[in-house]
């Protein structure tokens, strides 16, 4: 065959740089937003912010002190608590033009119509009233309280040693014990295997460590450095001198003698074998439970983590509305005097701040259509889910993305986008906007309850349960059967360790 040459006509999609910066901005959480915005800010002049991201924790008084400020999502929490809202925030006095939120048909919808002047005249988002306040007594200013540092396990432990009277050599072998600790206060390394990897020519004795061992397991958290959860819990009841001695004792064997059957909560077991009443027993169990099975855990606090919703829900007369929350909506506009100078200059550099310009604006655009589209599907499931907001988890109804897709225009794709690493502020808690989404159950009636609803059945069920005879997964699949539900036992055992609560067995109680 000879070669040729043929033309063809096609369509093919392209994803533009400002498409393509779109779709990224809006499966962004809110932390990896300001840190788009943070890093945007560094890199293009043009782009400048006009709110300040510590606005809601400090604010500058009249008389030039600092003063504790109460963030507007404080006040939307009192306000949804209270009742209706009673007014939403209030524009800046200054002397740019500045709106509250992205309204439909907005400037930021409209694309780069305009001029640098008119771009720099307009920044996204309002500034909202509750921004701080006063403490009222001027002469005790209040101020954002700073969690407690607390110090390691291990110099708390060798504080300790350094107020012992003991001889040098010991002391060396306590600090390499400690060292050996893991973040729990246990000992994970044998004793055998610790004085294997001591140096051969100090001649350590297996009396000298196990002498040492003992010496740490007599300091502060009581069952520090204790080899297993036994030998932990045993060392705790040696040392508790206030309670009951026949309880303690009772206490002492099971934990010795009888771990596992506690474990498996077989009180008919340790009744015949123990040879006891139910209500020393329940005392020893109970002491048991009081111990605490990591010593160290009070020393290695988890930090606590934060969640800052994007919506808060509110009830506005006879419905629930929901509103951007104001602290997580950032404020960026053009900087007017570099787009001035753009404007009228015709310099060799002004190409590359052209460039830079068309980001700003492209940013300042996709900042805002992402919080209106966030806030459109928001409204769309409050509008959907208005039982839940008025009655719990109980009256949840079932919901796909489809469905909010379909009411709304937008593919599938986009709806999950928006819809993981969101949060709601509800006067039921603070959820990702996934939760409000769920499979559904069928009814005897032919309709369908959501999954959601069923886990909050089912708790509900177990909560009212009595703890000595406690419901299995097919009991609480024919109570939900009574109440019109078809549920599986399979079913109700999903949906229980979705839940995390523990089976029949491990819920019983004396």
């Amino acid at each position: 065959m000879k070669p040729a040459l043929q033309l063809k006509l096609g369509q093919h999609l392209a994803l533009t740089p400002q498409l393509q910066q779109s779709i990224r901005l809006l499966q962004l959480s809110t932390l990896e937003l300001n840190q788009e915005i943070e890093q945007a800010l560094a890199e293009n002049p043009l782009l400048e912010r006009v709110d300040d991201p510590l606005g809601t924790v400090l604010s500058l008084g009249a008389d030039g002190r600092i003063d504790a400020g109460r963030s507007t999502l404080a006040d939307a929490a009192l306000q949804s608590a209270a009742g209706p809202a009673a007014a939403e925030g209030s524009a800046d006095s200054g002397g740019d033009s500045e709106f509250d939120g992205p309204p439909a048909g907005s400037e930021a919808d409209r694309g780069d119509e305009g001029g640098p002047d008119h771009d720099a005249q307009h920044d996204w988002g309002g500034d909202y009233g509750g921004r701080g306040s006063g403490s009222g007594d001027e002469d005790e200013p209040e101020f954002a309280q700073v969690a407690a540092s607390t110090g390691s396990l291990g110099d708390h432990l060798r504080g300790q040693l350094a107020a012992t009277r003991v001889s040098q050599r010991d002391r060396a072998l306590v600090t390499l014990l400690i060292d050996e600790l893991d973040e729990h206060g246990m000992l994970p390394t044998a004793l055998d295997e610790f004085q294997a990897a001591l140096p051969e020519d100090l001649e350590i004795e297996a009396e000298e460590v196990s002498g040492a061992l003992k010496l740490l397991q007599s300091f502060d958290p009581a069952g520090v450095a204790a080899r297993d959860l036994r030998e932990c819990l045993l060392l705790q009841l040696d040392r508790r001198f206030g309670d009951d001695g026949a309880t303690r004792s009772l206490a002492r064997r099971i934990v010795a003698e009888l771990l596992d059957t506690l474990a498996a909560r077989d009180f008919i077991k340790l009744r015949r074998s123990l040879a006891c009443e139910d209500g020393p027993l329940k005392a020893a169990c109970a002491l048991i439970r009081s111990l605490e099975p990591r010593p160290g855990a009070r020393f290695a606090p988890e930090p606590a983590s934060y969640v800052i919703p994007d919506v808060v829900v509110r009830r506005n007369r006879s419905a629930w509305v929901a509103t951007l929350n104001p602290d997580v909506v950032p404020r960026l506009r053009v900087n007017s005097l570099y787009a001035g100078l753009l404007r009228s200059s015709r310099s060799q550099g002004g190409s590359n701040l052209t460039g830079a310009l068309q980001e700003a604006r492209w940013l300042v655009k996709n900042v805002a259509q992402r919080f209106e589209t966030i806030l459109r599907v928001s409204q769309a499931i409050v509008e959907r889910q208005r039982g839940f907001f008025s009655h719990g988890a109980v009256a949840m109804r079932p919901l796909v993305l489809r469905e909010i897709a379909d009411a709304l225009g937008l593919h599938e794709s986009t709806i999950s986008r928006v819809t993981t690493q969101k949060f709601m502020l509800t006067p039921q808690g603070t959820f990702e906007l996934k939760y409000f989404f769920g499979s559904h159950v069928a009814t005897e009636s032919g309709g369908a309850a959501s999954s959601t609803a069923m886990r909050a059945l089912i708790r509900q069920l177990i909560n009212a349960e009595n703890t000595r005879r406690p419901l299995s997964d097919s009991r609480i699949a024919e109570l939900l059967g009574d109440q019109g539900f078809v549920v599986a036992r399979r079913t109700v055992a999903k949906y229980r360790e979705s839940l995390r609560i523990p089976s029949v067995a491990q819920r019983r109680t004396l």
